[in-house]
């Protein structure tokens, strides 16, 4: 009889998969919590856009990046985890499953104090002061933690919103001309690869940057 309770006992292993599961669920709340704030920062960068403020646009875009990648991020690695804890040795990722909850816990504490919620979201419409402050202060925040493809996902993005908007006018149609005319012409006009759009959005950013800690 008194060993009937050892049975029942949950194990290390299963504390922590059970808390890897409700670190996951928490992440999987907040996404759909998120959703209204990253809806409302893709309004504010349209209104920005109709203003002609292509930069407010733009942190509004990059904030809304950086909030789903770190999310995104999260989740892949708890599930990682979680996979770890059931195909191989307790013992031998144990460490790694403690570190991946405290980052996943760390994650959701940074969103809160780096980003914030709406309220933060529309201080990037506001002329204040203060408003100009955090404007300043989340764009250099954000020029520290974002990847290039992040950044280039941001471009594209803006790219298409201006499209959408109509701010990005189709190109009027060249005159036609014969090879009669101008035989020595090329057929078609080199367009610039996405590798090279890149490369150029990047040198872009790292310019301003430059110019940015010169003015600092």
């Amino acid at each position: 009889m008194g060993n009937t309770g050892s049975s029942n006992k949950i194990s290390q292993q299963d504390r922590a998969i059970l808390d890897l599961k409700i670190q996951r669920d928490k992440l999987h709340q907040y996404q759909k919590r998120i959703t209204v704030v990253t809806t409302r920062e893709t309004e504010i960068a349209k209104e920005c856009l109709r203003k002609g403020d292509k930069q407010r646009a733009l942190l509004a875009l990059r904030r809304k990046k950086y909030q789903e990648s770190l999310l995104e991020k999260t989740d892949q690695q708890l599930a990682q985890l979680q996979a770890l804890t059931s195909d191989v040795e307790f013992a031998l990722v144990q460490k790694d499953v403690i570190f991946g909850l405290q980052q996943g816990t760390a994650v959701l504490k940074a969103i809160h104090k780096e980003i914030g919620g709406l309220e933060k979201v529309e201080m990037i419409l506001e002329e204040s002061a203060e408003a100009q402050a955090y404007q300043r202060e989340i764009s250099e925040m954000l020029a520290g933690q974002m990847s290039n493809e992040d950044e280039d996902a941001v471009e594209d993005e803006l790219e298409a919103l201006e499209r959408e908007a109509g701010i990005l006018p189709k190109m009027p149609d060249a005159p036609t001309i014969t090879n009669e005319e101008m035989p020595d012409a090329p057929q078609t006009l080199p367009t610039e690869s996405k590798e090279e759009q890149m490369k150029r959005r990047r040198r872009e950013r790292e310019k301003k940057s430059r110019v940015g800690a010169i003015e600092a």
